[in-house]
């Protein structure tokens, strides 16, 4: 693996440096100011690798954000049997999730309230990882019909869209509750839907 020059190892603190602070406070709210002084980058080497502020939200979607939901979402598109695998994940997402979690909410959902209806590059890349994730995800349901291991009547893209809102949809209920009660019960929900995807078993 080669070895990452240190203008590359700058760029890199302050795009996850942005990360964090994008998480917490919004990118409207998002401190230049909190992000060098976090990093002990100075100003000057911050516009070196950025034009704006913006500029830095890009790539924290690009570089960040993106790789971010991919990476969690991964063994249900790659897996033969994508209900085991989403049930798996949905399991260990409800074991993973702390109470800074619910409280910052998820960093995608954040950003699509937020800036998807004012910012065109924002829009444009924040749709472009949900439509991958769902076109991933009704992938997946597709080989599970071809392998038996999803209903034949079931339609991918509309239970991936179902799949994909309904996760999103309660991380945000549960960071406006500030309850990690409603997130298990969504959840829970979500995986008696997916349980509903098998198909029947033949009697003899």
């Amino acid at each position: 693996m080669p070895v990452k020059r240190q203008p590359d190892l700058t760029r890199q603190r302050l795009i996850e440096a942005a990360f964090e602070e994008m998480h917490r406070f919004g990118f409207r709210s998002a401190s230049l100011e909190s992000i060098l002084k976090d990093t002990n980058v100075t100003k000057g080497a911050l516009y070196h690798h950025f034009r704006n502020k913006t500029e830095l939200g890009y790539a924290v979607v690009d570089e960040v954000l993106k790789p971010w939901v991919e990476q969690r979402w991964k063994p249900i598109i790659e897996a033969e049997n994508p209900i085991d695998a989403a049930l798996n994940v949905l399991k260990n997402r409800l074991e993973e999730t702390t109470d800074e979690m619910i409280s910052l909410g998820c960093p995608l959902n954040n950003l699509c309230q937020e800036m998807s209806g004012i910012d065109a590059g924002f829009q444009e890349r924040l749709n472009s990882i949900v439509c991958s994730w769902r076109d991933g995800i009704a992938m997946a349901m597709r080989r599970g019909q071809e392998n038996g291991s999803v209903r034949a009547d079931a339609d991918p893209e509309g239970c991936a869209a179902f799949i994909v809102g309904s996760i999103e949809g309660c991380m945000g209920m549960a960071k406006a509750s500030q309850d990690h009660a409603i997130l298990y019960k969504g959840m829970t929900g979500l995986a008696q839907f997916l349980e509903s995807l098998r198909p029947a078993k033949r009697t003899h």
